[in-house]
């Protein structure tokens, strides 16, 4: 059984500046790539910045009214700012049976989890990327995004959930290209939406998230 008590947890106070967060995670991931660093779960919080995975089309970037920064991760284009919980693993999937699929469930799994302890049922959406949920109008609606990317076996980028944020800064692009879907916040659904009620979810709901991605390790044996 798998834990994550060997893995560095950091939560970094204020805005961190999205590009130098990018090259501190493939810094990072580099490191433990070659054997010369611990893995790492870090939650960030970001000025307003819209981002560009690989498969963004610039028809969905429709009012660029923040700085726009290409990612690297897989994905389009996606907004970070404040009043969101952004979250980067840095982990070894050589050790967890080096199945992506199986990591990004586990993830998608792990947040709705942490979500659950807000009171707020998030939901996978088959088709659809990301966290879902109900908001108050009745409508499916989009409270995370999942952007991951692996290189040598170790994962970078992770998750981003709407606590808080402006809700409106959204309109500037179509959130990760599914335009016929709303966003929402904690905040919106009148549930707690402060970082550290939710970074102590996310802690409290961590070892299963561990536990689960190395199921990909026994289902091998």
């Amino acid at each position: 059984m798998d834990h994550s008590a060997d893995i560095e947890w950091r939560v970094s106070p204020g805005l961190t500046d999205y590009a130098a967060a990018l090259a501190e995670m493939e810094a990072r991931a580099a490191a433990i790539a070659a054997g010369e660093a611990g893995e790492l779960i870090w939650l960030v919080e970001h000025p307003p910045v819209y981002t560009a995975g690989t498969s963004a089309d610039p028809a969905e970037l429709i009012d660029p009214r923040f700085p726009v920064v290409s990612a690297g991760r897989g994905g389009r284009y996606t907004y970070h700012g404040p009043g969101q919980r952004v979250g980067y693993l840095m982990l070894d999937l050589t050790r967890r049976g080096r199945d992506v699929r199986h990591f990004v469930h586990s993830l998608e799994g792990w947040v709705i989890a942490a979500l659950a302890r807000l009171g707020i049922e998030g939901f996978r959406a088959p088709g659809r990327i990301g966290i879902w949920t109900i908001d108050h109008a009745g409508r499916e609606a989009k409270i995370g995004a999942i952007g991951v990317r692996v290189r040598r076996w170790v994962t970078f980028h992770g998750f981003s959930v709407n606590l808080s944020p402006d809700l409106a800064h959204f309109g500037g692009i179509v959130p990760c290209g599914i335009a016929d879907y709303p966003v929402t916040s904690a905040e919106a659904l009148d549930a707690p939406h402060d970082l550290a009620t939710f970074d102590a979810a996310l802690a409290l709901t961590r070892d299963d998230f561990i536990n689960a991605l190395s199921g990909a390790r026994e289902n091998e044996t």
